[in-house]
């Protein structure tokens, strides 16, 4: 699955920029920047891949698009709100608490706007064989990477934690590595288990598992459920038996999806062409990553979005007859 990332990392151009205007004319190039994660893991991909669409048809849109390695869901939605960022990629339950003022957000981002939801995303924690974990109590007291801050492992691994009662004493390590950094880390065992909200197949859960012998554990306790009853953006999920070396069977966790967000201040006319660009090469688009091989539009554009549709979404999705 490296190669994902690796092709995804040629597709990136070097034009940045955030300051934009509703293009007009086609001559006018506007520049917008996508929030993504680390290069190891699907949020990366996603931002390559709807800038390679937006590229595509730059001549026709005026628009060109850049998309770089971030620190994940909570870095992206601070850098929409700060017009570092135009749009990025966020959790479902990151973008739900940015909207609402909730967890990591002081104050509500009324402005927050969905574009469309993306793969599923369950919370995987991967543990060395010889750190004997199998379930979620078996954490504690282990040396356990909970995610670098502003990630969106992290702000669930958070909730996770704060619904078993726990805080990290309860480990002998809480590490805060990046996405990059936990598969090299568990294989030279510098930690024993690692968490990463991720859609799968993933890169980096594959390196780990053919470096050290490792498994994925279970997190499907009561608390869990309690957590999925809650919460509307959360479910139960099944990491499918034999996409890992090492992991024959079935395994039970829950998590979030992936969503596309951007900001009310973003022009219609922006959001609009980056839209049209994804789905009207959305074959092509598919084809990108394995997590998305399986998407359908009328899914994306329901599923997981706890804020408004913007505008030029909306204005797309209408023409297209999907609303």
């Amino acid at each position: 699955m490296k190669r994902h990332a690796l092709t995804a990392a040629v597709l990136s151009t070097a034009l940045m920029g955030a300051t934009l205007s509703a293009p007009a004319s086609a001559q006018d190039t506007q520049y917008i920047t996508i929030g993504t994660g680390g290069q190891t893991g699907v949020y990366y991909v996603v931002g390559q891949s709807v800038c390679r669409m937006v590229n595509r048809s730059a001549e026709e849109s005026g628009i060109r698009c850049n998309a770089p390695s971030t620190g994940g869901s909570v870095a992206n939605i601070n850098g929409i709100k700060s017009g570092e960022l135009n749009m990025g990629v966020a959790q479902s339950d990151v973008q739900y608490n940015a909207y609402n003022g909730e967890a990591q957000f002081d104050q509500p981002m009324e402005n927050l706007r969905s574009v469309f939801s993306l793969h599923g995303e369950p919370l995987t924690v991967l543990a060395r064989k010889d750190a004997d974990i199998h379930s979620i109590q078996d954490l504690k007291g282990k040396r356990v990477n909970i995610g670098n801050p502003g990630s969106g492992q992290r702000a669930t691994m958070e909730v996770l934690m704060n619904a078993e009662g726990w805080d990290t004493s309860v480990f002998s390590l809480a590490s805060e590595l990046g996405a990059a950094e936990m598969a090299s880390a568990l294989a030279d065992n510098n930690i024993d288990a690692m968490a990463y909200v991720v859609g799968h197949p993933n890169g980096a859960i594959q390196e780990a598992t053919t470096t050290v012998e490792s498994n994925l554990v279970p997190l499907d306790d009561d608390v869990v459920k309690g957590l999925v009853d809650k919460y509307p953006y959360y479910s139960m999920s099944t990491i499918p038996g034999g996409m890992y070396e090492g992991n024959p069977d079935d395994v039970q966790t829950f998590g979030v999806r992936a969503t596309f967000v951007t900001s009310a201040d973003v022009p219609d006319e922006v959001v609009y062409q980056t839209v049209k660009a994804v789905f009207d090469n959305f074959d092509r688009f598919k084809r990108l990553h394995p997590a998305f091989a399986n998407l359908k539009p009328e899914d994306m554009i329901s599923e997981g979005l706890s804020a408004p549709l913007h505008e030029g979404a909306k204005r797309y999705y209408k023409e297209q007859g999907w609303l």
